[in-house]
């Protein structure tokens, strides 16, 4: 294992213990197990325990290791409560709480505070079956978007953004959904679309106020280039780190006082459509963002178990980030974005990653383990590496991404070309709307 070695300002090593829903955080684990410190990693979903096999240690109970940590890591929603008793307990905990879990898996909740905390907000209405949500939309017709509540959220190909300014393309949609999930499918929301840019305002909260500098995001989610296809949840990120936000300010910034009431610390995240009307939130992510936290990572110049440690130990400092853009393209195999496991058994299981040179810088590992120095892709849906590249203009750092995308070899591969994209025309409507 390696040592830290800074003269200047040695950082001590500590015991991290990782509790994670499908192994998303494991990118983030080996990191820091890379950065001289213990690591431990717990993941819940029993397909998903082989990610991280050869990376880092791997534990079947994280409660047994509570003591042994000097700090645990929850990498998804759901685990509020047991944040909550941890803290109270006296452990540093990275992770939700009970208040940041309901922003964001009960839309509804998330759309009150929303008023609650005088911000502006888009009509929506949530429905319990879909005959109701059809005849509402042939009542009152206009541009809608289909969105799942609860746990069914995380299926994000099941969100669906109309176009048609009459609904038909939601109506036919939902009439699908009837048909194919039944009873099944959950609480859901129809909400008014606008039409803008799309951009997330994000930043880290030490359990009494936000930390700068703060992170903007425009996220690519379909899973063709030209946002094209399937909703996939993600296929890729921008992101650049600003010491101010006028869309931080409108939006986050006003739930500092209530995250510090309930015991929050971590990462949380808003997602807007932002146009020359104002500025709309749509949705909360109060953890760490996928693949948001791995192209942050390579945007910072601090260690990032140093930097998580802190913000659990409630310190207040600047962030040390880079400056210039950070991008990032998921590289993917079959069937994602479905779940099919006997297509995945077929095509994609155990495949091995191909590097061409030795250097894996701005290589993330995801749903991989690793077997006689062999990366090998396994869980279950698909996401095999996520390519990253930094540089003071977007330009530099797509041709970054590019160059290190060209080293690796995945077979039945599939990736974005065009993450970045977007840019220039994005930020001239930004600084035309004074949002920038």
């Amino acid at each position: 294992m390696k040592t830290l070695h800074n003269v200047k300002n040695p950082q001590p090593k500590r015991s991290f213990l990782f509790v994670s829903k499908w192994g998303e955080i494991l990118d983030i684990a080996y990191a820091i197990q890379e950065e001289g410190h213990s690591v431990k990693f717990f993941i819940e979903d029993k397909l998903s325990r082989e990610i991280g096999f050869g990376f880092v240690k791997k534990v079947n109970d994280w409660q047994k290791h509570i003591d042994w940590a000097d700090i645990i890591v929850f990498d998804y929603t759901g685990y509020g409560k047991i944040c909550d008793d941890l803290r109270a307990s006296g452990k540093l905990v990275i992770g939700g709480s009970q208040y940041t879990d309901l922003l964001e898996l009960d839309r509804n909740f998330g759309q009150e505070q929303l008023k609650k905390h005088k911000i502006k907000t888009l009509p929506f209405k949530e429905f319990t079956n879909f005959q109701d949500a059809i005849k509402y939309v042939e009542q009152k017709p206009d541009t809608y978007v289909i969105k799942p509540c609860g746990e069914i959220q995380d299926l994000k190909q099941l969100l669906f953004v109309g176009n048609d300014d009459e609904g038909i393309d939601v109506i036919r949609v939902l009439k699908a959904y009837e048909k194919s999930w039944g009873n099944k499918f959950g609480n859901f929301q129809l909400q008014r679309k606008v039409r803008g840019v799309e951009i997330s305002v994000a930043a880290f909260f030490n359990g009494k106020q936000f930390l700068k500098p703060v992170n903007i995001t425009f996220e690519h989610k379909k899973l063709f280039p030209n946002e094209l296809g399937v909703s996939t949840g993600e296929m890729g990120t921008s992101m650049f780190w600003v010491k101010e936000s006028p869309i931080f300010n409108a939006t986050l910034k006003k739930f500092e006082t209530s995250l510090a009431n309930n015991n929050f610390v971590g990462h949380i995240d808003i997602n807007c459509i932002v146009n020359g009307n104002g500025i709309y939130p749509l949705e909360f992510t109060s953890r760490f963002g996928y693949p948001q936290i791995y192209i942050q990572r390579d945007g910072l110049n601090e260690p990032i178990g140093n930097l998580l440690y802190k913000i659990a130990n409630g310190e207040n400092f600047i962030i040390n980030t880079k400056k210039g853009f950070q991008i990032g393209a998921y590289i993917v195999v079959p069937p994602f974005p479905f779940t099919d496991k006997k297509s995945f058994d077929l095509f994609s299981k155990d495949s091995v990653i191909i590097f061409k040179k030795e250097s894996k810088e701005g290589i993330h590992p995801i749903h991989i383990k690793r077997i006689n120095n062999e990366w090998l892709i396994t869980g279950a849906s698909g996401i095999a590496l996520l390519i990253t590249g930094t540089g003071i203009t977007m330009k530099d750092a797509q041709r970054m991404m590019q160059n290190r995308i060209s080293n690796v070899i995945v077979n039945n591969s599939y990736y974005r070309i065009d993450i970045g994209n977007r840019w220039m025309e994005d930020s001239d409507k930004l600084w035309a709307w004074g949002l920038m």
